[in-house]
């Protein structure tokens, strides 16, 4: 056999080593991708089953604040309807910001903050809110890394040959970024 042939054979038998090596890393790591997703999803899923009893018992304290507690539904609605992550990104930002007016319209109410049902809701969505803090961190650092990988070089040709997409960033709203206030 010739020589030049054995090199060639052995430079193909690498590169389709390489690409088959690439493309399972590629694949494990966009898995890991909507794993991370799937645990927002499930602390979501927690907060929404939450919000329900937190607004029936705010309403009961808070007959005229109406709006705000639309504004909760409407926001945990939205997510519900969303198409694309970057739509539930945009609805999760959303529901943060209306239960936190929620939780801060509570203060105007020590007959409500003084519930030990409403107590434990607040506590339990607390917790919940840690846990998706969490896992939006892990998602952040996961999607990092597969972006990377779909974006370097060499491996970007691989994912542009096969497809590969970017994976969207949880990212703070702008009125999550805002200062706040604190008075006196």
């Amino acid at each position: 056999m010739d020589l030049w042939l054995i090199i060639v054979i052995v430079i193909i038998v690498l590169l389709v080593i390489y690409i088959v090596s690439t493309y399972n890393k590629l694949i494990s790591l966009r898995n890991m991708v909507d794993d991370q997703w799937s645990q927002i999803d499930i602390q979501l899923k927690r907060r929404f089953d939450l919000i329900p009893n937190v607004v029936e018992t705010v309403k009961g304290y808070a007959k005229h604040e109406k709006e705000t507690l639309e504004n909760v539904i409407k926001a945990r609605n939205s997510f519900t309807t969303s198409q694309s992550k970057e739509d539930e990104i945009n609805a999760n930002n959303e529901l943060t910001n209306a239960i936190s007016k929620l939780f801060a319209l509570a203060e105007n109410y020590p007959d409500l903050k003084a519930n030990q049902n409403f107590i434990d809701l607040q506590n339990q969505l607390k917790e919940t809110e840690d846990k998706i803090s969490y896992a939006r961190q892990f998602y952040n650092d996961t999607a990092l890394k597969y972006n990377n990988k779909i974006m370097m070089i060499p491996s970007n040709i691989i994912a542009g040959l096969f497809g590969f997409k970017k994976a969207p960033f949880f990212l703070a709203s702008d009125k999550e970024k805002e200062n706040v206030k604190v008075s006196f």
